[in-house]
């Protein structure tokens, strides 16, 4: 696997774990409190800016064809 298709399956990966934390922390967690808040917060950004991220590393990476 070349390195771009890692990446991309790098960032897809993260991005359902990002998903799979939020949910968890803001609808399944046993007790919710500050750090449930925390940790939902962080699992929605990072599903919020790495798909971002993965279409700006894909444009970048094919526009100088590695």
């Amino acid at each position: 696997m070349s390195l771009k298709g890692f990446h991309i399956v790098f960032v897809t990966v993260s991005t359902l774990l990002c998903i799979f934390l939020a949910l968890w922390s803001l609808l399944l967690a046993p007790e919710f409190n500050g750090a449930t808040k925390i940790v939902g917060a962080i699992g929605v950004t990072g599903a919020l800016v790495l798909p971002v991220y993965g279409i700006y590393f894909y444009r970048k990476i094919t526009r100088i064809h590695i």
